[in-house]
């Protein structure tokens, strides 16, 4: 039997543009809205606060580990990643680092050069733990970043809700209205916290109060206690959300300038070390002649 391999790389080739094609299509059709994802996040049980996504399921025989490491919570909190999450970044990063010198001494037994066994051994031992300090130093680095946006970000935020109620809007339409205003990834957390106060019949203030809590930004928290005042009692509290924003860009502003000065400090040790490999290069020449 003859084939024609023509016809057959041709029907191969079209079966293979056939299939991306639809696979293409499909991924651009919107896709049924998973309902019961949406509705944990709506309908959270109360004391939990964490929302169980895709992702955390798949990562569940990370529980017991992650318990095991202690990750810090607020931090993750705040930079949206789980336990299970963190766990996996800390055990990747020590992976890397237990493999490399491994793979390094094997290359260099190939090539015949010889070293002692305890050194790859040793070595992998520590950049397994320098690898997994450096995964949870970076969680920490990328959570006070977002800390101090998240900070900025609220002192917008009370200008906003201030201007709401000047503008003769109650409490709870300020909130909404101001968090609605900007873009971002902390006006997100901002509405979504007031859309599930909305839809669990709590107070919005309440809700704001309990993220603060959650994710360690105290600042947010004051606004909630501001505005509980205003929808509780009916008091005109914008004034009072104005001064809050500019003392809070005042501490702001404070934490800066001492970090900066910190910054400034670090940098002297590099100077006097220099000045002293300069002094070191003029005296040599005389010291050499004795």
């Amino acid at each position: 039997m003859i084939v024609n391999w023509q016809f057959a790389l041709a029907v191969c080739g079209g079966a293979g543009i056939g299939l991306g094609v639809f696979l293409v299509v499909r991924e651009l059709v919107p896709a049924t809205p998973a309902l019961g994802p949406a509705l944990r996040r709506l309908h959270q049980p109360p004391g939990t606060g964490r929302v169980a996504t895709a992702a955390s399921r798949r990562l569940d025989w990370l529980t017991g580990m992650s318990r095991w490491l202690r990750p810090p919570q607020m931090q993750l909190a705040l930079i949206g990643q789980t336990s299970e999450q963190y766990a996996l970044s800390v055990l990747l990063s020590a992976l890397i680092g237990l493999a490399t010198p491994t793979v390094l001494g094997v290359v260099l037994w190939v090539l015949g050069i010889p070293f002692p066994v305890v050194v790859p051994v040793l070595g992998s031992l520590g950049l397994a733990l320098l690898a997994g300090l450096l995964a949870h130093r970076a969680v920490l680095t990328k959570a006070n970043a977002a800390r101090d946006e998240f900070r900025q970000a609220v002192c917008t935020y009370l200008d906003l809700v201030a201007l709401q109620l000047s503008a003769a809007h109650g409490p709870v339409q300020s909130l909404e209205r101001a968090a609605a205003v900007c873009d971002g990834w902390v006006f997100d957390r901002l509405q979504e916290s007031l859309r599930i106060a909305q839809m669990q019949m709590h107070a919005p203030w309440d809700e704001l109060r309990d993220l603060a809590d959650k994710i360690g930004i105290p600042e947010l928290g004051d606004v909630g206690a501001i505005m509980r005042s205003s929808g509780s009692e009916g008091a005109q509290v914008h004034e009072t959300l104005r001064s809050r924003a500019d003392s809070l860009r005042d501490q702001i502003r404070t934490d800066n300038l001492a970090r900066a000065e910190g910054v400034t400090s670090k940098l002297d040790i590099p100077g006097a070390l220099l000045v002293f490999v300069l002094l070191g290069f003029v005296l040599y020449p005389f010291i050499a002649r004795v």
